[in-house]
């Protein structure tokens, strides 16, 4: 059953965390603050299901972590750019994963309609895959497997823009190693799918 935690809680929490860490590791926080050297970039879902540290078992300082609605990479928002850009260019990070999951309800607000405004505007290129890859995804007759296969394409179509972004050809260009991957998460049993998109040159982008 869910609890409903007021502030008080959330600062007790955070107290019973920093001293369950400190007992298994008394230097971790002294280390922690001193290096920030992440292998891997995170683009994911800003949904609360979805804890990107502890899906794949990383602890702070291991992942470095972007979320938005919707797993998207899109080029005019500089927040994203800012993120992958300092990942790539300063942290160095080896790996870039684009993790979508399934039953994605900003991918089904894309199909059905959703909120006016800012969201729906953020949407629009969802909407956009959606309807281009229309006949293929009307031959799903079960609406929660139509929303899931677009929550894979979604991902496929976000691994493409990163990989076009001037910021990962970049660094392809000055022979950085860097990969590129498409995951996909399943929230019913906690498992993570391979979509196997992983790309680290730009031969290997992958068509939409």
């Amino acid at each position: 059953m869910w609890q409903h935690l007021g502030m008080r809680e959330l600062f007790q929490n955070n107290r019973r965390w920093a001293k369950q860490i400190k007992n298994t590791d008394p230097l971790f926080f002294e280390n922690s603050a001193r290096r920030h050297q992440p292998e891997f970039l995170w683009i994911g879902c800003a949904d609360s299901r979805v804890p990107a540290n502890e899906i794949v078992g990383l602890g702070p300082g291991e992942l470095f972590v972007h979320r938005n609605l919707a797993n998207l990479v899109i080029e005019s928002d500089p927040n994203c750019m800012s993120v992958i850009q300092y990942a790539i260019d300063v942290l160095k990070v080896k790996h870039v994963i684009v993790c979508g999951h399934y039953g994605c309800a900003g991918v089904a607000a894309a199909i059905n309609g959703g909120p006016d405004e800012l969201i729906d505007n953020w949407l629009v290129h969802i909407k956009d895959l959606y309807d281009r890859n229309h006949p293929m995804l009307a031959d799903y007759v079960d609406e929660e497997q139509r929303v899931d296969r677009l929550c894979e394409i979604n991902v496929t179509a976000q691994v493409s823009n990163v990989c076009h972004s001037k910021i990962v050809q970049a660094a392809w260009q000055r022979g950085q190693d860097l990969k590129v991957h498409g995951w996909i998460y399943n929230m019913t049993d906690g498992l993570l799918k391979d979509l196997n998109i992983t790309v680290d040159t730009p031969v290997g982008v992958p068509e939409l």
